[in-house]
């Protein structure tokens, strides 16, 4: 499924250039945002769509995820627990993917030897853990094809059916590797 990342995009962009094309998939077009705030006021504006958020989850940010039915990027324990906090009030929780990281030293993401355990705990929040999502590597295609693969095998062994993998420049090599989920932006609104 697409998921349409409309982060620093304008409302009025997104209506023109991705709206018109979310009926053609089944299920609708999720718009996925990485900026809580921008989140917020968009929702506000559209709150017919289905929303999902991206970015790194900002412990303060978290009262901003009461419209999200999917966040793609729950790296901490803490994060889950502040997050089923906020949602016993709203009545509703969103989904989560657990994201994993990739091994370069500037991304976010569970270690892969700390996922089983990271799943149990966030589990025990009263969260439901939908699957795993990974950020690859940029402008490798092998090390790319490395991340996806042991992502879709750690999900497997997890009973986890959900993978965010794969971006407006390898999405490719993500679907090939079982992505479930793959979150364009740049190329929708060039």
């Amino acid at each position: 499924r697409l998921v349409a990342v409309t982060k620093g995009q304008p409302l009025d962009a997104i209506e023109r250039a991705v709206l018109p094309h979310a009926g053609l998939q089944p299920g609708g077009l999720p718009l996925a945002e990485g900026r809580a705030q921008e989140l917020r006021d968009k929702a506000a504006l559209r709150p017919d769509l289905e929303w999902h958020f991206v970015g790194p989850l900002q412990l303060n940010k978290v009262k901003y995820m009461r419209p999200v039915t999917l966040i793609h990027a729950l790296e901490e324990v803490r994060q889950a627990e502040a997050l089923a906090d906020a949602a016993g009030k709203w009545g509703r929780a969103p989904a989560v993917l657990l994201q994993v990281h990739n091994g370069e030293a500037q991304k976010h993401g569970v270690a892969p030897d700390d996922l089983r355990r990271v799943h149990a705990e966030v589990v025990a929040t009263g969260l439901t853990v939908r699957g795993l999502m990974v950020m690859a590597p940029e402008g490798d295609p092998g090390a790319a094809r490395r991340v996806f693969g042991d992502t879709a095998r750690r999900a497997h062994d997890l009973g986890l059916p959900e993978l965010s993998m794969g971006m407006s420049a390898d999405y490719d090599l993500a679907i090939h590797a079982g992505a479930t989920l793959v979150r364009v932006g740049r190329s929708l609104f060039s």
